[in-house]
């Protein structure tokens, strides 16, 4: 079961009046695709959470040899850009949890997302919010830049 971080809820105490956006990913390694995707979702509302997910679920989802980065890493990398304020590790396959803890204005994800995919859309959507699908920079991607450092491409 998710529970939030005692930042992320001093983070929303501090922020309960302000419109919230959400997104999640792994964030393995930057790039200036998550970067303009991270600028333009910030550009939604008042303040930006990431959901990250944990070394463990990007194990599950990505294999092995993945995270590149350690989620405190990830998160302090992320928390070191201008357009995000707070990052929450979540545990599991989905943020559907740390999403419904949250309880974001708006909820995010990148063009390569249809809104019906998105994690959390029904919920959000169900209590007022706005759910979106941003621009998606193509041709940058952590597998991509992995497979290149490992010149596989």
């Amino acid at each position: 079961m998710e529970t939030l971080s005692s930042d992320t809820k001093e983070f929303l105490n501090k922020h309960k009046n302000k419109k919230i956006v959400f997104t999640n990913g792994c964030f393995d390694i930057l790039h200036i695709g998550h970067v303009e995707y991270l600028n333009e979702a910030k550009a939604q509302g008042d303040v930006l959470i990431i959901g990250l997910n944990s070394d463990k679920s990007i194990k599950v989802l990505k294999g092995s040899d993945r995270p590149i980065n350690n989620e405190n890493d990830r998160a302090a990398m992320l928390l070191n850009l201008k357009s995000v304020d707070c990052v929450q590790v979540f545990t599991e396959q989905t943020p559907l949890e740390i999403i419904k803890l949250i309880n974001p204005n708006i909820l995010v994800k990148g063009g390569d997302w249809k809104i019906e995919q998105i994690v959390g859309s029904d919920y959000v959507l169900s209590r007022g919010g706005i759910v979106k699908s941003l621009m998606f920079k193509n041709g940058y991607s952590t597998s991509n830049l992995i497979s290149a450092v490992q010149g596989k491409k």
